[in-house]
């Protein structure tokens, strides 16, 4: 091994890093870190990056190139693009350039003025962050420095309540033993206090001459985003020291009760840890955005065609007629032939037509999706008072697809429960405590008990802790060993931070809810954690200060699922405190506590079954000997420069065996108000919840009970807890064939496999007679989910009602969330409030997150966020399904006008020669999209509902449509062109037919261009209002404003354009004055005009209310249900006011009404709980629901795919 010259010829002696390779640069794959303290020159040849950060996308000079480039990215912009193109070129151009350009500029101004708007506030809050200042040690003395020139090597200084400008390492601080503390908020949502600590041998440089003089150098892992971990070595002295994650404060941490530190710069600007997390969130499209995408595509396909017909048709014209009159319409001197002629008239037609989809569809469409987010944002419905938290959609593009969920995938602790623990029962030394018994030996219930435990003996306990049972308090008194292990393992195996405001008034910071319980339960059962150092920690063990040293933290982790403390007590004796789950301590104890080992067990079991969460404890004692052996392989694996974390975990599972047991804890944590209530809410709308939880089997199936999830009735619950994959598969076989032999009407006489290789098994098996619930194991889960299993695992889940998945990994969580996207096709939906949730909720189609007791991650990775779970049924049964519906009727209307305006123009070219001559004023065709019509759509996109909110919350079954994608599909898409093309058809023809023949006042020749293309463009206008007021169904203000309003500006703008002022001003432009007064003042265009209107309009309301008389459906039923209330309610107010004064049945006859009591018996005016509506559908009016859901399950494959055969009979 060669040294470098910059190295120190001592540092070789020390033992130098493995690889001394010059590195590359931060813009390239970096192998790893180096960072020398105080030399700029010798780190500047590194070329690392500087603390400046840049978030924004834009400057000056590049804003106006850069988006104009982004915006045509989008295909609908290029192919607008493209229009205006051939519209510039004369030969084929029978519009003016600006019925496209001022669309389309429009459109990009809007995109451009928002994502300036975006970019201005990521300059100004990059200019904020980079600004702030820092106290930086340059050759000697601290001089203030802005953020964005501190560079890697450099010397901070920080003091208390400082942001941390970089990720450093920290050197020393105004703290013993070069401790510190630090709120990391801003990074992982957690507002609890952490410390960190500074090595040793740094701790003593707290002045600046001596930091002058440090000339470490650091090497490290290169940047990821890894907040937990950091590995790391410093060579110093001819020393090397092993670094952690608990010797760093990175970038957007605070410093807290802390008055100084210093640091060392190891990662700067984008390489620190906060920038590395910052990367974009996976893009989500809903449903309707992709099927929009292929219907555009339909459209397109179908504008070719017409162009194609149409210039065929100018081709054979051209050549048998148009010859013929070469003296009067002469070619364009480019055509020399028809075929030519008709070559350009396709591109003239596709101008013409391109109208079929405009450009103001997609803004439109995302003004609406903007009006339902702010009205998730501002309900006050979800907000959450005790926090003071609003629900907050955090994106816009997903609102429809929250009417479309089928499966929620939900956590449990601090999404279902409250995530607020409390000390409720424990087991030491085989004894029970916590229940209390009455004289007769029986357990007392809650509202039974008598007053709780007196601790007023212990100055220091916590008033607000209560427990029960006063024989454990008891116990503690008598001096039981046992006990006082107990407890005194709770005061010191944790990593609480104790601050103490007064004398004797306590405050924990507990990086979880459960640590923190457990350390009050032994605060006030007389063992009081008071305070700790980075070797010390300090209890007061019934009134006696009791000091123990801190030899070693074996920290807590998701593989480990358990932590451990070193101690020495005052006596000298080592001892190791542990405490961890059940599954993987159990596994750890020494064979002579086998008889206790089965006592504790059956009180874990006893406790699980209560919904209670559970701990187990035990301690080992370590002889001075095997201490300092072991603390020296642990300090080599903490050194080594690969696979640390293995190496530590190695060591850490020698030393934690044959352990002595102590007890087991619980804890519990009680559900969330209104949890019961939404399930029970959510399941009648044919949703399905899956709760996944790393909680121990026991305590999930209870807390499933609680929240009704599971009950009493269902047929069985299916228990899955096989430890191989030949077990797990014969548990789900058997579960299935139990299910199977329930429903014999379904698969009589057939054998298993052939029901298993069928195409129609998920059909089957979820209309199977009977309610079934499935409990899964995280272990089973494992085999569950491998490639050959997953299917099996997939269909017997989906046929159960409810399915609990336990001591579920986040991976597994994203992989079951994963597994039912991809072979149901179904919409999912995760909820969750912590960071372990976070893979899940970016695995849904829909990722909400709870804003909660474990941080804000869960609310950072989430696409809606709100603070209770209880709001979920708010957020799909009302906002969900309104913003479905509206989108639906909105694209369904939004089409219909678009072809019926279109059209014409196609029938329009059977009668000029195929010519591409348009029927309309060309500023008709540029305003129609942008004025006539836009305004009246988008009130109905915002605003309509078909019920109210408390029927939609009140008939759950009212979501089902959309799960069925009833309201916007391709059948639905083809009647809404079949209705443009209808109202086209009459809207051309009629005015043609009438005005063939039609006579003014005075008796002159009616017909002319000019006055037909008034008559047919206010038919338009005036047809597609009337239309949009019979689609709309909530009538406010606005809609009224809109709709009257934008036929008053169409009759505004008309008259304007025909008048002697504008045509004094542009003579070219606006040459047909008086032509709109001279024809809306003949008779016969008004009588031509009513009769379109009636004839587009009529076949709409008859079908309509045949429909709602003779097939109506359950939003329909609702609606009259709603209005014969209304009438009883007025119908009582008159009776009440009349004040007669006879008899009663007088009073009955007089507000009786005849058909109700027909309407009485239907069964559709009576006011359904939720928990009927499951049995008010077997009527007409939601059985077609049914009907399809049968035929969407039987037309659906198995998730096997085509290789399944299909059902013999």
């Amino acid at each position: 091994m060669t040294v470098p010259k910059e190295m120190p010829e001592k540092w070789a002696r020390a033992g130098a890093p493995p690889s001394w390779s010059r590195k590359k640069p931060s813009w390239g794959t970096e192998e790893e870190r180096r960072a020398r303290a105080n030399d700029r020159e010798y780190n500047e040849k590194f070329q690392y990056a500087s603390n400046c950060i840049k978030t924004s996308k834009y400057n000056i000079l590049t804003f106006l190139p850069v988006n104009l480039f982004e915006q045509f990215q989008e295909v609908a912009n290029t192919y607008f693009l493209f229009l205006l193109i051939l519209q510039l070129i004369p030969q084929i151009s029978s519009l003016s350039w600006f019925t496209t350009i001022v669309p389309l500029v429009l459109v990009l101004t809007i995109t451009a003025v928002k994502d300036a708007t975006d970019d201005y506030f990521r300059h100004k809050s990059d200019n904020q962050v980079n600004n702030r200042q820092s106290q930086v040690l340059i050759n000697g003395i601290l001089q203030q420095e802005q953020w964005m020139n501190v560079c890697v090597g450099d010397i901070i200084k920080l003091e208390n309540n400082q942001f941390v400008a970089a990720d450093l390492l920290l050197l020393s601080s105004s703290e013993p033993h070069g401790l510190c503390y630090i709120e990391t908020a801003e990074l992982d949502g957690e507002t609890n206090m952490k410390v960190r600590q500074a090595i040793p041998i740094t701790s003593e440089l707290g002045d600046i001459s001596k930091l002058a003089k440090f000339d470490g150098e650091v090497i490290c892992e290169p940047p990821n985003n890894k907040l937990d971990k950091f590995s790391g070595t410093l060579y110093w002295k001819e020393n090397k020291f092993p670094l952690s994650n608990q010797n760093m404060l990175l970038r957007g941490c605070v410093l807290r009760n802390t008055e100084w530190c210093f640091g060392l710069v190891i990662f700067a600007g984008p390489d620190t840890k906060l920038m590395q997390n910052s990367g974009r969130t996976k893009f989500k499209r809903t449903s309707i955005d992709r099927l929009m995408n292929t219907l555009v595509l339909w459209i397109f396909g179908f504008l070719v065609c017409m162009g194609v017909i149409l210039a065929i048709g100018n081709a054979i014209w051209e050549h048998e007629v148009g010859t013929r009159f070469q003296v009067y319409l002469p070619w364009d001197e480019a055509v020399d032939s028809a075929f030519f002629s008709g070559f350009l008239s396709f591109w003239s037609y596709i101008i013409i037509l391109n109208t079929v989809v405009p450009i103001s569809l997609y803004v439109s469409v995302e003004v609406i999706r903007l009006g339902h987010s702010y009205f998730i944002n501002w309900d006050k419905k979800m907000f959450c008072m005790k926090k003071r938290t609003p629900a907050e959609a955090r994106t816009t593009t997903l609102n429809e697809e929250l009417g479309q969920v089928e499966y929620i995938f939900s956590d449990k602790t601090g999404t279902l429960t409250q995530n607020i623990m409390v000390f409720n029962k424990c087991s030491i030394n085989g004894r029970s405590y916590g229940d209390v018994f009455d004289v007769l030996g029986h357990k007392a219930e809650l509202g039974e008990r008598p007053e709780p435990v007196d601790f007023s003996f212990n100055p220091l306990a916590d008033k607000k802790f209560l427990f029960w049972d006063p024989t454990l308090l008891e116990a503690v008194k008598m001096g039981d060993p046992h006990t006082h292990e107990f407890f005194r393992l709770l005061s010191l195996c944790h990593t609480v931070m104790s601050e103490e405001k007064s004398e004797g008034e306590l405050y924990y910071k507990a990086q979880s809810p459960d640590e923190g319980a457990l350390v009050t339960a032994a605060r006030n059962f007389g063992f009081v954690f008071r305070s700790r150092t980075p070797k010390t920690i300090t209890v007061h063990e019934m009134g006696t200060a009791i000091t123990y040293q801190l030899l070693a933290i074996l920290d807590f982790n998701n593989i480990r699922k358990r932590m451990s403390v070193i101690v020495r007590n005052p006596e000298g004796k080592i001892r190791l405190y542990c405490k961890g789950a059940d599954t993987i301590l159990l596994d750890r104890l020494h064979h002579s506590t086998q008889e206790l080992l089965n006592t504790t067990t059956d009180h874990l079991n006893e406790y699980a079954g209560e919904g209670l969460r559970t701990l187990v404890l035990a301690y080992k004692d370590l002889d001075e000997e095997y201490y300092e052996e072991w603390a020296g392989r642990r300090l080599q694996a903490s050194l080594a420069q690969d696979s640390r974390e293995d190496r530590l975990a190695s060591v850490y599972e020698e030393v934690e065996s044959d352990m002595m047991l102590l007890g087991a804890t619980a804890i519990e944590d009680k559900l969330q108000q209104g949890v019961p209530e939404t399930i029970a809410l959510l399941t009648l709308a044919n949703i399905k919840i899956w709760v996944l939880t790393g909680d121990k089997q026991e305590t999930a199936v209870n807390i499933g009970y609680s929240c009704k999830m599971l009950t009493d009735d269902m047929t069985e619950v299916f228990i899955v807890t096989g430890h191989t994959v030949l077990e797990v598969r014969e548990e789900l076989r058997k579960a299935r064939e139990k299910m199977m032999d329930s429903s014999r009407a379904v698969g009589n006489g057939f054998t298993y496999q052939e029901k298993l290789s069928s195409s129609r098994l998920t059909s089957v098996l979820e209309a199977v007679a009977g309610e079934y619930a499935l409990v899964i194991n995280g272990h089973s889960l494992a085999h569950a989910l491998e490639a050959d299993m997953e299917l099996e695992f997939l269909e017997t889940a989906c046929a159960c009602k409810a399915v609990i998945c336990c001591r579920v990994t986040p991976l597994q969580k994203a992989q079951v969330v994963e597994l039912v996207k991809k072979y149901k096709k179904a919409v999912t939906l995760a909820i969750g409030d912590g960071a372990n949730d976070v893979s899940m909720i970016k695995t849904a189609h829909i990722g909400v997150g709870i804003s909660g007791q474990e941080g804000i991650q869960a609310v950072l990775a989430s696409d809606y966020s709100f603070s209770q779970f209880k709001f979920l049924q708010r957020l799909l049964l009302v906002h969900g399904r309104w913003s479905y519906l509206r989108m639906c009727k909105f694209l369904c209307y939004f089409f219909y006008k678009n072809f019926a305006f279109t059209m014409v123009h196609f029938w329009f070219g059977f009668f000029c020669g195929f010519s591409a001559q348009t029927v309309y004023d060309q500023y008709f065709i540029t305003l129609y999209n942008i004025v006539y019509t836009s305004l009246p759509v988008l009130a109905m996109g915002v605003f309509d509902q078909d019920v109210p909110e408390q029927r939609s919350m009140e008939y759950p079954k009212l979501y089902e449509p959309g799960q069925l994608n009833l309201l916007f599909n391709k059948r639905e898409f083809f009647i809404c062109i079949a209705q443009g093309i209808y109202t086209s058809v009459l809207m051309f023809f009629i005015p043609y037919g009438v005005f063939a023949e039609a006579t003014r006042d005075d008796g002159t020749q009616l017909a002319d261009y000019q006055s037909f293309a008034v008559t047919v463009a206010t038919s338009l206008v005036i047809v597609v209002s009337v239309q949009i007021g019979l689609d709309t169904g909530y009538w406010t203000a606005i809609n009224h404003f809109f709709i009257w309003g934008s036929l008053a500006v169409y009759f505004a703008i008309l008259f304007a354009m025909h008048s002697n002022g504008l045509f004094d001003m542009f003579p070219n432009q606006f040459r047909f004055v008086g032509n709109a007064q001279n024809t809306l003042a003949q008779p016969t265009v008004w009588l031509t005009i009513m009769l379109t209107t009636v004839v587009c309009i009529m076949p709409v309301v008859a079908f309509r209310f045949l429909r709602l008389n003779l097939k109506p459906d359950l939003s329909d039923t609702v609606r009259y249900t709603q209005l014969v209330r209304k009438k009883q309610k007025a119908q009582h107010r008159c009776m009440r006011r009349v004040g007669r004064t006879g008899s009663r049945r007088s009073g009955y006859a007089f507000s009786h009404q005849e058909g109700f009591g027909e309407l009485i018996m239907s069964g559709k005016n009576m006011r359904l709980s939720s928990l009927a509506l499951s049995t008010f559908t077997t009527r007409s009016s939601s059985s077609w629901i049914e009907s399809l859901r049968r035929k969407k399950s039987d037309s659906a494959s198995s998730p096997s795919g085509g290789a399944d055969k299909p059902l013999k009979g």
